[in-house]
This record gives structure tokens, C-alpha cells and sequence, in this order.
């Protein structure tokens, strides 16, 4: 049996309205979570962050299009009817991923930027297993692009606040692991490199423009 977490079905269906290239390529970072796994994907941001990303406001705003994206699904979440363990998380985790939202949108005017508007977005979950399915692949990548954008903050304060948040990400993705039957620790508590190559062979079909 392999020790890497199965594909999560349906993040390929993730519809984003008003893309821009730090969106896009966040895309294309979650649909590789989807086929790889999603914890095997911090190479790729990393790589994607250097070709976009050359100050710390720039890394900001790629974080911040991903929290918002990660608000706006637990907001999508709570219409389901979602009951028990996974309507508290819900409700939690969407709670503070806003708080996340508010406080990089505040750090990115500290650091003399603007930050990105929220994008349009689309998910593909009808009911409580779906939602647990793309929750642990939406939180599991967010850690992956925490990681892979961290070397490259040059703002220590920055970096702290980074990793604040990614704390919060990382036990986010462990509780909704458990919850689903996944390791809160899969891949031997390493993730797995990738190519650029591999992962945009993979990607690039299930990347939609709007």
C-alpha cells in the first residue's frame, strides 16, 4: 500500500472567476495536490512563487488569494447541512481563515503593497463526505504553500507571521485527516519532490480559464 495520500476527486472542478497569474498558478498548484496528493506540492509553489513573487508583498497576496479561497469554501461549506465534527470545523476553520484573510490584507499595506482582490469561486462539494474530501486537500496544499514560500520572505516579521499562520493551517489539515481516516502525518512526516515537469503534465489539462 502506498504511504502517500490518494488523489482527492473534483478539485480539477474548482471554478475561479477573474483570474490573475498568482491565482492561476495557485490553480495549478491545487490540482497537482489533487492528482499527486496534497501534501506533495510545496515544490511546485515554491518554483511558481519564483517566477511571479520578487518582494514580500507579492508572496502576501499569492497566501492571501489562497485564504481567501479557503474562507469563501467553509462559507460554501455551511450550506450543506454539514453535521457533527465536521460542521464545528467548519464553522472554525472558516472563522479563522477569515481572520487570516484580514490579517495579510493588513500586513501587505504594512509592507507598502496593495493586496489582490477576491476572486470568484466555484466548488465543486454537495455533501458532507465531498466537503471533508476537498477540505483535506485544500488545507493540506495551503501548508505546502507556506513551506514553499518561506525561504524566500526577506521581512522577519514576515516570516513570523507566515509561520503563524501555517501552525494553524498544519492543524487544520490534521484534523480534518483524522477525521476522514488520513494520517494527520501522511507521507512519513516528509513530503515527496516532484519536477516541474511532472507536476505541469499533470496539472496544465485540469487548469480552466474563465
Amino acid at each position: 500500500m502506498s504511504n502517500y495520500p490518494e488523489a482527492q476527486p473534483g478539485l480539477d472542478d474548482i471554478e475561479v472567476g477573474g483570474i490573475t497569474r498568482s491565482s492561476f498558478i495557485l490553480r495549478g498548484a491545487l490540482t497537482a495536490g489533487a492528482v499527486y496528493g496534497s501534501t506533495m506540492v510545496a515544490p511546485f509553489v515554491s518554483s511558481a512563487l519564483a517566477q511571479t513573487a520578487s518582494t514580500d508583498a507579492d508572496i502576501l497576496n499569492f497566501a492571501l488569494t489562497l485564504e481567501y479561497l479557503e474562507a469563501a469554501f467553509y462559507t460554501k461549506a455551511l450550506e450543506l447541512g454539514l453535521t457533527g465534527t465536521a460542521k464545528q470545523y467548519a464553522k472554525a476553520f472558516g472563522a479563522q481563515e477569515a481572520a487570516h484573510v484580514a490579517a495579510i490584507q493588513g500586513t501587505v499595506k504594512q509592507v507598502g503593497g496593495t493586496p489582490v482582490a477576491k476572486p470568484v469561486f466555484a466548488f465543486p462539494i454537495h455533501d458532507q463526505k465531498s466537503f471533508l474530501a476537498l477540505a483535506s486537500t485544500l488545507e493540506n496544499t495551503g501548508v505546502g504553500a507556506y513551506n514553499g514560500a518561506a525561504p524566500m520572505i526577506s521581512s522577519p516579521a514576515v516570516l513570523a507571521a507566515a509561520g503563524s499562520i501555517v501552525q494553524i493551517e498544519a492543524r487544520h489539515a490534521a484534523a480534518i485527516n483524522l477525521l476522514i481516516g488520513t494520517s494527520p502525518t501522511p507521507n512519513l512526516g516528509f513530503d515527496r519532490a516532484l519536477t516541474k515537469a511532472q507536476v505541469l503534465a499533470a496539472a496544465g489539462p485540469l487548469i480552466k480559464s474563465s
